[in-house]
């Protein structure tokens, strides 16, 4: 009887320790770097566990909006239609600010491709199919672009695919009309790859090709990227600091509930495939435990947690945002719901 008891002593105490599980799901963009966050803010708040799967935005979006977890991510901003399809009202906290770049796989050109919006949306609406069509040529007299161009797009719904073809709307009228923006359209040429991961694997195994991925995957994968015309007609190339001057341009026009494009900013150092990256939240988590751990997260996030941000190719937040964010993330409140 002892025993037993001292068994069942233990038992409920391990119980009484056990962290809280906190279920998300979305976005590949940001992955890397909520990976390093929910392992360093495990260290610092061991009650509390955040298991992430990266999914694509749109299976993060359709997770939360399913509640089967306890928040979602997404590069792009639910729609009003989505938003109202959740039941219940959403949240948006932009996390971190980060780059879609143009990677390719060129015999011979390590580096210094500049690109057009116009050659860009051509190249991905299929009306440019080698690299030695003048409208590249003309662009990059030194280099020796030569061979079939391949093609390859997210096949799945996707946040930097919404980030990539938002911009090419904004940039090109054809494109706008044939194809349009969102996490998963009709891609008129290419060979899909499952999440940045995929984009990039198949980029690095495919002579001849061009895709999209989250700076990050570029990096970390060894692909070259090219330079893209913005706004103001200078070549750019994706750096921390040309991410955080778009972001200065537009943050000025920011709503207050930070659905935001920063694609095609103004300024000459703006590079123009830049976005906000967001945590999908619930204005009232129906777990009480849950809710009041998450806030605690999102706090350090927004704060300690953009410490991190620059080592894995991510900008931090303005600094000018950050109260504004700290200040939406007092609004929510959790345990009043019912899920």
């Amino acid at each position: 009887m002892k025993l037993f008891s001292l068994i069942l002593l233990s038992l409920c105490t391990q119980i009484s320790f056990a962290a809280t599980l906190i279920n998300g799901a979305g976005a590949t963009f940001p992955f890397p770097l909520y990976s390093k966050w929910f392992s360093e803010y495990q260290k610092i708040n061991s009650e509390v566990q955040i298991n992430y799967q990266s999914i694509g935005s749109g299976g993060g979006i359709r997770q939360f909006s399913d509640k089967t977890v306890d928040f979602g991510a997404s590069d792009a901003p639910m729609t009003d239609e989505q938003m109202q399809k959740a039941g219940a009202p959403v949240v948006h906290i932009p996390t971190v600010l980060g780059a879609v770049v143009a990677v390719y796989n060129i015999s011979g050109v390590q580096s210094g491709l500049k690109l057009t919006p116009e050659a860009l949306s051509a190249i991905f609406l299929g009306e440019i199919k080698k690299w030695e069509d003048p409208r590249l040529t003309k662009l990059n007299p030194e280099l020796k672009l030569t061979g079939d161009i391949i093609v390859v797009h997210r096949s799945d719904g996707s946040g930097t695919s919404a980030v990539f073809t938002d911009y090419l709307s904004k940039v090109s009228p054809a494109w706008k009309e044939k194809v349009g923006q969102g996490t998963a359209v009709n891609w008129p040429v290419g060979l899909g790859g499952k999440g940045n991961e995929g984009v990039a694997g198949l980029v690095k195994q495919t002579p001849g090709s061009i895709g999209y991925v989250e700076f990050v995957y570029a990096e970390f994968n060894n692909l070259s990227y090219a330079n893209l015309k913005n706004k103001t007609g200078k070549f750019v190339t994706p750096s921390l600091a040309s991410v955080t001057s778009a972001a200065t341009a537009s943050i000025k026009a920011m709503p207050e509930d930070f659905r935001i494009s920063i694609t095609n900013a103004e300024g000459p150092g703006a590079y123009p495939l830049s976005s906000f990256t967001y945590l999908l939240v619930w204005r009232d988590t129906p777990d009480a435990e849950k809710g009041g751990q998450l806030v605690k997260f999102l706090n350090w996030a927004i704060k300690d947690g953009q410490k991190l941000a620059s080592e894995l190719k991510y900008s931090p937040l303005p600094k000018s945002l950050v109260a504004k964010i700290e200040a939406k993330i007092k609004t929510l409140t959790f345990g009043k719901q019912k899920g």
